[in-house]
Parts: C-alpha cells; structure tokens; sequence
C-alpha cells in the first residue's frame, strides 16, 4: 500500500512540472511576439509624414499624438509639382488628396523608405497603384465617410438645375426680375417623375432614400450583377432603357476602364430631350466635349457636375459659356464633419501602416 502511494505521489509531482514547464515555454515563446508587437506598437513614433496642402486639424492631430515628424505645405491650394518632388523626399508616409498626381517620378523622388500613401478621398485613380505595389507601398481612402454628404449634395444639384435656381439668383442680381410672371423659371419638379441612377452603391443608395420623400414615382437602375435588395422599391433594367425612360439621370459611379466616358454622344442621344443629367462621380466618365454639344444642340436639356477634367476646370471651357449647365468646384463632400472625419481616417490609415497593423480602409494592391 505504501509503495503504491509513493508511486501516485512521485506520478503527481512530475505530472505539475510538466504542467509548469510547458506554462513557462508558452511565456518564453510568447516573449518574443510581445516584443514584437510592442516594437510595432512604437514604429509610428519618429515617422516622417508629408501632408501635401492645409486639411482638417482633427488628422494632424492624431498623427502628431502618435509622434510622428510633420511636413506640411502650408496652403490650402495643392503644393506645386516642383516643391512637392522636393519636399517629398526621405518621407515615410505621405497624407495627399486627389489634386495631386502620385505616379513613379514623385515615388521614386521620395525614395525606398516611403511605407504608405493615404489619400483625402474615396477615389484614388489619381495614384499609380502599379508603382505603389511594385515597391510594397500600401494605399488607403476615405469611403463610408463621405457618403451621406454627397447624396445631399446630389440632391442640392438636382434641384438646383432642375428648378433653375441659378438662373433666379442671377435674375435678382441682375435686376432681370420686374415683375412676377406665370411661366418665368419654370422648372421640371421630381414628383411623378423618373429618376435613374447610374451606380447603386453606397451614395447611389442613399440618393435613393434622400429623393423618395418627393414623390418620385420610379426609381431605375441598371447593374451587371442584375437586381438586389434596396432599402427603397426600385427596377433593375437594362442601361439603354434607364437612358430612355428617365427623366432625371444621376451618375454616381465609380470610374473604371468600364465607365470612362460611359456619357458621350451614342448615350446623350437615348436620353429625354427634357432629361437632366447629374454627374457627382468622376469627371472623366463623360466625354466633356460630347456633353456640351447635346446641351448646346438641345439634345437633352440642362446638366448639373460637381466633378469635371480636369480639375479645376479652365475658365475657357466651352461648358461655362451655357446658361443650361451648372458646374460646381468638387465640394461633394465639403460639410465641416464630413471633412473632419476624412481627415482623421487619413490619418488612421497613415498610422495603421506604419504600425504594421490592418488600415481601417486599404486598398488591396
């Protein structure tokens, strides 16, 4: 009986070592990932960012709390090209927007330690993504954010063309209004009307809550992935039929090999002569040239851009001599929170990448 309990006892004892050995291997192993993450955790501190113009406090600020090094141009018009290819250099991050043109000259002037380029924007077609996943250069944007602003302001553009608000602000500027008149600024009203969007996404869609309240009598839409589910009814057609049948055309897509120029004179032609064509996505998918020859011939009747090519738009450009095109300056998403909150997720994605950790918004190279 006795040798029986030596036994479990000595069986015991081993048994709590190996327990204990295999803790202390588990810590020994897990030392050297805590040190690296707490590495990581340290590598945004002394990093060189270029901030490229003037944007909103609320991002520098977070960068320069995590200790990077700022260099900023310090101008809310984009740094030219020559000081940019100058003061880029020896940069670890650089925070941009869509004004200016990130390719292979200005990466290769900023040399191999730049990590990551984070632009003030949802669109990045402004940035070479070939060079920047030739040298391991990550790239993040700005989507979701932005979203509810550029519905709204899609709506203000609509209205704005639709009800020719632009030609009575200039009417009572001008002293053109004498006298009340029954048929004077007669617009086209969103009630009982047809209403195509081109680019059900996350602004598409929420132009389409936004306009429902109108009265808006059809919502089309037209996707290669054929009909989903929408928080409001709309039809899924064939995009020659949105083009004919619509009285209001919003573009909000993005801009792909696809849907550069997707707007041109073939397209114009299969619309309304009374539609009105709204662009807030990117300039380059009309064909500009074509646009003001359907507007100036009346092929259909009026248009309202927030995005042009390029940017800003020449003030020799044949579209601003027409009384039936409203062009506004890219302030899609220009509401005071909408930038802020760009601004910080610009900056969230700088930190992110020089962390070594997932940006909150990257895009896969």
């Amino acid at each position: 009986m006795l040798r029986r309990y030596q036994l479990f006892f000595q069986q015991t004892v081993i048994a709590l070592r190996s327990v204990r050995l295999s803790q202390s291997a588990n810590r020994i192993c897990d030392c050297p990932q805590r040190l690296y993450s707490s590495t990581i955790a340290m590598s945004a501190k002394g990093s060189k960012v270029y901030i490229t113009s003037l944007v909103p406090q609320s991002g520098v600020t977070l960068l320069k709390e995590a200790g990077c090094v700022i260099s900023q141009w310090p101008q809310e018009d984009s740094v030219p090209r020559e000081q940019f290819l100058k003061d880029v250099v020896g940069a670890d991050a650089l925070y941009c927007s869509l004004c200016q043109k990130i390719d292979k000259e200005l990466l290769q002037a900023a040399g191999p330690q730049l990590k990551v380029v984070s632009t003030l924007s949802v669109g990045y077609d402004h940035v070479n993504v070939a060079e920047c996943a030739k040298r391991n250069i990550r790239l993040g944007n700005t989507p979701d954010v932005l979203t509810k602003a550029t519905a709204e302001l899609g709506v203000a553009l609509l209205l704005t063309v639709s009800r020719n608000i632009e030609k009575a602000v200039h009417a009572v500027k001008s002293g053109e209004w004498s006298s009340w008149k029954s048929m004077w600024l007669c617009g086209s009203g969103l009630e009982y009307s047809t209403v195509g969007i081109v680019g059900m996404g996350r602004i598409g869609t929420t132009l389409l809550q936004m306009l429902q309240p109108f009265g808006v009598s059809r919502f089309l839409y037209s996707s290669k992935r054929g009909a989903r589910e929408l928080p409001v009814e709309a039809e899924c057609v064939e995009f020659h039929t949105l083009l004919k049948e619509s009285d209001f055309v919003i573009v909000c897509c993005s801009l792909t090999p696809e849907t550069k120029d997707l707007f041109r004179a073939e397209t114009f032609s299969q619309m309304k002569k009374t539609a009105i064509f709204i662009n807030i996505s990117r300039g380059a998918v009309v064909n500009q040239e074509d646009l003001y020859d359907s507007l100036k011939n009346e092929t259909i009747l009026a248009a309202g851009l927030d995005v042009t090519t390029p940017e800003p738009l020449p003030t020799d450009s044949p579209l601003l001599s027409l009384d039936n095109c409203t062009i506004l300056p890219h302030i899609g998403s220009a509401t005071t929170k909408a930038r802020s909150i760009m601004s910080e997720l610009t900056a969230k994605n700088i930190l992110a990448a020089l962390e070594g950790k997932p940006m909150p918004a990257e895009i896969k190279l």
